[in-house]
């Protein structure tokens, strides 16, 4: 039998996720202590297969306690280690622009690769690598799509749309969206000059009249959507709305979005935010049972 144990970040996601599996869960208990450590508590008798959910939004502060709650899980009597994370950081720094930088995708991957025998992830921001193996030596990984899903979300409330990619790395997610939601789509040009400057060139396509829905992997500052809502409101959309993966809106950046006009925010539940409109819990679930079913017991 599967358990699942989440942290207490996730335990939003964790009901629906443990229901699809037909497993039960528990919590990761934590206690940070004053000069900033953690103690973790787990059940005290695991069974062989446990699958950990752990969104590694806010990584610096994460890692540390999902590398030892791995390891403790170990000692209680799990002899496989799937690992469920919604939202999987430090995957855009794949190559070493610079001398002297630290490829943090490779790392990262060994460190989760040495820990788990396997990982799920959605939408995750890869650029040169085709797949998350790659990124896992010597273990299973599956990078799922939310894109469908939030298609079908904007089809309902918003028929006959026009998803728009607000960048070109975006433009795979809105492609995917929309054929699974019949939607016609197209895909803006981004330059950016900063963390928090960007200059968005809206495509080709007359959006005048039309209702269009801004679609992306990630919402973070922010000011990519904020700059492609006023492009297209400025060129005559008569709404404009956002749907993402990951709703991660660093500091005021939600309000932000919304005071550039945008009307609606749906997300996914990847990561808890008050913009959830969209569940994964059944696809996570779906990729888990492949996986636990394909990798035997006590794999190492």
């Amino acid at each position: 039998m599967l358990q699942l144990l989440a942290f207490d970040d996730d335990t939003a996601l964790a009901p629906a996720l443990a229901r699809a599996l037909g497993c039960p869960w528990a919590p990761v208990q934590r206690h940070r202590f004053p000069d900033g450590e953690t103690r973790l508590r787990l059940p005290p008798a695991l069974p062989p297969q446990v699958v950990v959910l752990c969104g590694l939004q806010n990584p610096n502060a994460k890692l540390t306690e999902l590398l030892l709650a791995a390891a403790g899980a170990r000692e209680l009597g799990a002899r496989q280690l799937l690992l469920v994370s919604p939202y999987l950081a430090y995957m855009r720094q794949d190559l070493a622009f610079t001398p002297g930088e630290v490829v943090s995708q490779r790392h990262l991957g060994a460190l989760l690769a040495a820990a788990f025998e396997a990982v799920v992830t959605v939408d995750p921001h890869l650029h040169r690598v085709a797949t998350l193996d790659e990124v896992l030596p010597g273990r299973r990984g599956l990078a799922l799509s939310a894109a469908p899903l939030l298609g079908a979300h904007v089809a309902r409330h918003v028929p006959g749309a026009l998803l728009v990619a607000p960048d070109e790395e975006a433009g795979q997610w809105v492609r995917a969206a929309a054929q699974a939601a019949g939607l016609a789509h197209a895909v803006c040009r981004k330059q950016r000059h900063g963390d928090r400057e960007v200059e968005v060139v809206l495509p080709d396509v007359d959006v005048s009249g039309r209702a269009v829905v801004l679609l992306d992997d990630v919402a973070s500052t922010g000011r990519t959507l904020i700059a492609a809502a006023r492009g297209a409101l400025g060129a005559g959309a008569i709404s404009v709305d956002v749907a993402v993966t990951h709703a991660l809106f660093v500091g005021a950046a939600a309000a932000e979005v919304q005071a550039a006009g945008v009307r609606h925010v749906w997300s996914s539940d990847c990561v808890p935010h008050a913009s959830n409109a969209v569940s994964v819990a059944p696809l996570l679930a779906e990729a888990v049972q492949r996986l636990a079913g394909a990798l035997p017991v006590g794999a190492s």
